[in-house]
């Protein structure tokens, strides 16, 4: 099954007689699927068509779209020449010239290029022709994005199994060494009665301080639920779909009990032990931020 990044490029391209169109996506982490499309006023109705067709082959990440249209046949355009407003610019210009004694220099080429000589109507962008074109090339660079995010998909998992497996060595390390803290606890505070001098030991109450000790510093349930955690994202990682959310909330998990182990076990081996899971922990977090 497939594990997917949310990071990655594709791009499309399309084209007819009139139109070629390229197509640009860019995705990168988020929390949803948030696309920003580039578009000119004259592209705008392509909007729908990009946003639909995204949620088509995406559930999270950011996404940038960059169309890119070029015009293959000759443009059709209507050149309108206002001649009123023409004449006027040159009787202002004629009169100036007499009045100053100046000479008139004025032609017809610099008279097209004046403020509402000329008008150029181009011949309109059919939505439908575009549209058309866009799609074919939005879904080949959303495919091509699909591909290059499958590809990083398999590296965060292999990064993330590797992570995993040391964090569960370290859990069983601080497994094995927990049941030896209460029995150093005890053989520690017989050798303190027994600086003393004392002729009579309460069994009853020493065996007492060291239960009352056993109780604080217990994590037999918080190793247990970290397990737990441990095996459910060992099931993610072979899964597919929008699974990064929920790997996000078992790392939250993981950390809680990693934090509650290292503040009850009263041991600095363990504490050691806890610092290095916390680490371990912490590189999978990272990773899981860009897992769709």
């Amino acid at each position: 099954m497939d594990l997917y990044s949310m990071t990655g490029f594709g791009r499309g391209h399309a084209s007819d007689a009139a139109w070629d169109i390229t197509i640009d996506v860019r995705s990168v982490n988020h929390r949803f699927l948030d696309i920003s499309a580039r578009l000119g006023n004259e592209l705008m109705f392509l909007q729908d068509m990009i946003r639909k067709e995204a949620g088509s082959y995406l559930r999270r990440g950011h996404l940038d779209v960059n169309v890119t249209m070029t015009r293959l046949g000759e443009e059709e355009a209507e050149v309108t020449v206002n001649e009123g407003v023409a004449r006027l610019y040159y009787e202002s210009a004629k009169h100036l010239s007499e009045s100053c004694g100046c000479e008139l220099d004025l032609t017809a080429s610099g008279l097209l290029g004046l403020d509402g000589v000329c008008t150029v109507t181009r011949s309109r962008v059919s939505p439908e022709e575009i549209t058309q074109l866009a799609t074919e090339a939005m879904v080949g660079a959303l495919k091509a994005l699909l591909v290059m995010r499958s590809d990083e998909g398999v590296r965060l998992r292999d990064d993330l199994a590797t992570h995993l497996t040391c964090a569960e060595k370290n859990r069983e390390k601080i497994l094995e060494r927990a049941p030896e803290v209460v029995n150093e606890y005890r053989q520690k505070l017989e050798a303190r009665l027994e600086a003393f001098h004392l002729e009579t030991i309460d069994e009853a109450r020493l065996a007492q301080e060291v239960a009352l000790l056993a109780d604080r510093c217990a994590i037999d349930e918080e190793l247990a639920r970290l397990a737990s955690h441990f095996a459910q994202m060992r099931r993610y990682l072979n899964e597919t779909g929008e699974i990064g959310k929920k790997m996000d909330f078992l790392i939250q998990e993981m950390n809680r009990e990693a934090n509650t182990i290292g503040s009850k076990a009263m041991d600095a081996e363990i504490a050691k032990y806890v610092v290095d899971l916390k680490s371990e922990i912490e590189k999978m977090r990272e990773q899981v931020q860009n897992v769709e």
